[in-house]
């Protein structure tokens, strides 16, 4: 610990505990517990164009999609493969792969809902900070490049970054089912 064993560090007014002292064995690596990303793990694979994840998830059951709120032309879902707790992805529901291919509308609304999903965050999770952005295909890293999404990733001072790797500090994700009911119960009704 960047203090020595009993010198608590602070970060921005957050104190920082050693992860070495929390519960568990501690030896050289420390533990991310990410148990929602076995399923990416397992698979290896991200579906098909005729099994676009962004376009069969608004015609399942908002619960069993992880959907938090729905728009006229977007939808908010949170990540199924998220770096930290709350992470969200604001879709068009028209199923197009570039931004520039996008509507005034939808634009406009992705805009508004990516606000909306910003205030909720803050209210829900107390983050400190947001991670927005949109990868634009595949060679700029995006996981499902045939459809246009929006990332929100609510950021904290003490959060996991590339602490897990560099710091070993561990991340200790909520189950999404958790997050996705608390995020969709503080989301403002129309």
């Amino acid at each position: 610990m960047p203090g020595g064993d009993d010198v608590p560090v602070d970060f921005d007014g957050v104190e920082i505990t050693d992860s070495s002292t929390m519960a568990g064995v501690p030896d050289e690596f420390q533990r991310l517990w990410t148990p929602h990303r076995m399923v990416y793990i397992q698979n290896g694979t991200q579906p098909g164009e005729a099994e676009c994840p962004f376009c069969i998830a608004p015609t399942l059951d908002d619960e069993q999609s992880l959907i938090v709120a729905r728009g006229t032309h977007a939808y908010v879902l949170l990540n199924l493969f998220p770096y930290n707790s709350g992470h969200l992805l604001v879709c068009p529901y028209r199923h197009i792969p570039l931004y520039d291919e996008a509507s005034t509308e939808e634009t406009a609304e992705i805009a508004s809902l990516t606000q909306t999903a910003m205030r909720v965050l803050r209210t829900v999770s107390r983050c400190d900070g947001f991670n927005l952005g949109m990868n634009q295909g595949r060679i700029a890293g995006a996981g499902i490049a045939d459809h246009l999404h929006q990332h929100i990733v609510p950021r904290w001072a003490t959060d996991a970054n590339f602490f897990p790797i560099i710091a070993k500090t561990k991340a200790l994700p909520q189950l999404l089912g958790e997050v996705r009911a608390a995020v969709a119960a503080a989301w403002p009704t129309a």
